[in-house]
């Protein structure tokens, strides 16, 4: 557009809809403290320059249209879904909101407060301590996902915490805009003219691109107790591939078969056979550079210590023995149908064209995605486990109640 900003559209679908996906350049890797990008993005909508909170609640509803506010590592997203026939009415609303907020102290305040006895509610529970245990083991926190937020950070945001990284951030420098569903040309000319003519912000500077180096820690195992827990969440994981690692495509077809879907040789032998949970599922969580492959379960205590090594025996199959070619077909046929899934509508395609476009891929990211589920081997399988499901860096992270000995054996990881 006339100001710099690149407008991108996919005009597809019949229904009289149309979805704007304002994104902002900066997120968790470059805030100067804890929770300061969550809070400047989730403040958007409580109050700008021309409506108070409540008037920009009222007006999304009364127009039937629905707004979403979400921060990730590097950038911020603000999504409007709106009915055709309304999109002037409720682009005013996403203009002010995006140009002009004000960070109101008092609704600031309230947000806060809740947040504080939710951060309290989740710290009483199994997995979410599990969980900040095993980015803390895993990454550092010298990291931003080691960096665990604590009860005292949300007291620190404040007003001008977040007009500051609003100002360095929220710019049409930094800005680009995508629009799906039935784009039509009223639509273009709107966008246009309410984003596109004049730049807008006050800091111009692109945000300096942040790399952090994610260092392990020494500990194989770590308890975080939680005496009245009924049961205990196991957290096994440890650094893996990045996006861009020239084995990752076919890795994601291991992971899946590993414990990415109901089948998966943890379901089916720790869930189906073993009864030892209800569910258990693996996967490689991506962040900038390094990704991390992730185990998760809940399970009576009495089961933590047969679980952990039912895992363990499940990667020594998959690195010592073939994969059967029915097995592998089953895990393909899933794979290739979720990929179909995932993109048959014109947003969920807008989210995979975003995804590309920000991950730094070329426009073949998702054919040789299909080209690698389709061309993986059992040979490939067991080659990739052998190299990438390290039993040795895996961290093991259990928090519940201290165990007791069970048949003389010795508590593995009582403290």
């Amino acid at each position: 557009m006339p100001n710099g900003i690149p407008l991108n559209m996919l005009n597809a679908g019949d229904n009289e809809v149309v979805r704007i996906d304002v994104l902002m350049e900066g997120g968790r890797w470059q805030q100067s403290q804890p929770l300061q990008a969550l809070f400047a993005n989730r403040m958007l909508r409580e109050g700008t320059r021309r409506y108070c909170a409540s008037e920009i609640a009222e007006k999304l509803d009364y127009y039937g249209a629905w707004l979403e506010l979400s921060s990730a590592s590097e950038y911020a997203y603000i999504t409007l879904n709106s009915l055709n026939k309304y999109l002037s009415q409720t682009l005013e609303i996403l203009e002010s909101i995006v140009k002009e907020p004000i960070f109101p102290e008092k609704e600031l305040n309230v947000i806060v407060d809740n947040n504080v006895q939710q951060f309290l509610v989740n710290s009483s529970k199994v997995d979410f301590l599990a969980h900040r245990a095993l980015m803390k083991a895993v990454c550092s926190e010298q990291h931003p996902c080691g960096r665990l937020v604590q009860k005292e950070d949300y007291y620190k945001i404040h007003p001008d915490v977040l007009q500051e990284f609003y100002n360095r951030h929220y710019h049409s420098t930094n800005c680009s805009i995508y629009l799906s569903g039935k784009v039509s040309d009223d639509c273009i000319r709107r966008i246009e003219a309410l984003f596109g003519d004049e730049p807008f912000g006050q800091d111009f500077r692109k945000p300096e691109r942040k790399e952090y180096l994610p260092v392990s820690s020494g500990e194989k195992r770590i308890f975080v107790e939680r005496a009245d827990a009924m049961q205990s969440a196991v957290r096994m994981g440890m650094l893996s591939l990045e996006r861009t690692h020239p084995d990752y495509l076919k890795a994601r077809v291991l992971v899946t078969l590993f414990g990415g879907y109901f089948g998966s040789r943890l379901m089916s032998n720790i869930r189906e056979e073993k009864g030892y949970t209800y569910g258990i599922s693996a996967g490689i969580v991506p962040y900038p550079g390094k990704g991390m492959l992730v185990i998760n379960a809940e399970t009576t205590n009495e089961f933590v210590e047969p679980l952990i090594e039912e895992v363990y025996h499940e990667i020594d199959r998959l690195q010592s023995e073939r994969v059967s070619d029915e097995e592998l077909v089953t895990v393909k046929n899933y794979m290739l149908g979720e990929m179909c899934r995932s993109y048959e509508s014109a947003f969920s395609l807008a989210d995979a064209w975003i995804f590309i476009q920000i991950s730094g891929f070329t426009d073949t990211y998702f054919k040789d995605a299909l080209h690698a589920i389709k061309d993986v081997t059992p040979e490939d399988i067991r080659e990739l486990a052998g190299r990438h499901l390290c039993k040795e860096k895996l961290k093991e992270v259990i928090s519940g109640k201290k165990c007791h000995k069970k048949r003389g054996a010795p508590c593995r990881f009582g403290r």
